[in-house]
């Protein structure tokens, strides 16, 4: 903690004062360290209101990275739905272009339409 040094000397007359004049008669603190005091009990009020923020933005902390560790396996499940989906559509479009396939084969030859009635499928 930091010394409080005074911007200004203590006058004259407290200084040529008696050591039993400047202490309490009850507790024997010196009457000229209340000011330090003061400014440690600002300087602790200070300190507690700080503690409290960094404790607050501990469990802030606590919380969002809960909330990243939740999204990023959301995001993840999100990858491989639209994996799965995309895989499908491209099926979906080569079976609908085999089909298309198969069509014009049967239209471009007529004879051979008995033995040609369904698609090769090799995948």
């Amino acid at each position: 903690m930091d010394r409080h040094i005074p911007v200004h000397a203590l006058p004259e007359e407290i200084q040529k004062m008696l050591p039993e004049e400047k202490v309490c008669k009850y507790c024997g603190v010196s009457y000229l360290i209340l000011h330090e005091f003061k400014a440690m009990e600002e300087k602790v009020k200070a300190m507690e209101k700080e503690m409290k923020f960094y404790q607050g933005s501990v469990d802030r902390e606590k919380r969002l990275q809960e909330k990243l560790h939740s999204l990023n396996q959301e995001l993840e499940q999100y990858k491989i739905d639209s994996k799965s989906k995309t895989e499908s559509k491209i099926y979906f479009k080569l079976m609908l272009r085999l089909e298309v396939e198969h069509c014009q084969l049967k239209e471009r030859m007529p004879d051979l339409q008995h033995s040609v009635t369904e698609p090769y499928i090799g995948l």
